[in-house]
């Protein structure tokens, strides 16, 4: 229908054949990212294979650290990956809507001045980078701060605080997040699975 092909609400998906030309540090095949993101430092954003990165999301990835995706994985409608000092997330890891991922914060203890707009001399940022281990996945409207690591096979909870590391193969949720139970890892047969099917095409 003529008006499905004109919906000014549906801005659609940049394919990798379009996304080749703006100037990532690599990128995969099968890639999708949504028009209405915001995608700063594009040079220091390496993307593999199948990924998907869903509207309004928005990534910053300074020239410190910079952005690093494994393949099949997929971010969430209005997630920030703040990659000032590195965000990697490994293969088959994923976040929900409205994640919020910081490898740089201010110090709120009032010790010193905030903001982007002070000189760095004035301002007592903690910085690190954060990495996500393989299968993690992360519940919508979760903070994770900078300097840490999720082990693969974790998940974390809608709306919790991650503040520290957190071991492999657990299931993780509050404020901040604590170890309800181990996770199950039956995913990892299907993983072996759902490989040798897309291999056999």
């Amino acid at each position: 229908m003529k008006w499905l092909a004109m919906n000014p609400f549906d801005v659609g998906y940049y394919t990798e054949h379009e996304l080749r030309d703006f100037g990532f540090k690599s990128l995969g095949s099968n890639v999708l990212i949504a028009k209405n993101c915001t995608i700063l430092g594009l040079h220091n954003i390496a993307i593999g294979n199948d990924v998907r990165i869903d509207g309004y999301t928005t990534i910053v990835a300074g020239d410190q650290g910079g952005l690093t995706l494994g393949s099949f994985i997929h971010i969430g409608g209005y997630s920030l990956l703040s990659a000032g000092a590195g965000i990697t997330m490994e293969d088959f890891s994923g976040l929900s809507q409205g994640v919020r991922i910081y490898s740089r914060t201010d110090d709120y203890t009032g010790r010193f001045l905030t903001n982007p707009t002070v000189d760095p001399q004035y301002t007592g940022v903690t910085a690190g980078p954060v990495r996500l281990g393989r299968h993690v996945i992360i519940g919508s409207g979760t903070v994770i701060l900078p300097n840490l690591s999720i082990g693969e096979g974790s998940s974390v909870g809608a709306l919790s605080l991650v503040s520290k590391d957190l071991p492999e193969w657990g299931v993780y949720f509050g404020t901040p997040a604590k170890k309800l139970k181990d996770r199950k890892k039956d995913l990892l047969e299907l993983e072996k699975d759902f490989l040798a099917s897309r291999a056999a095409l």
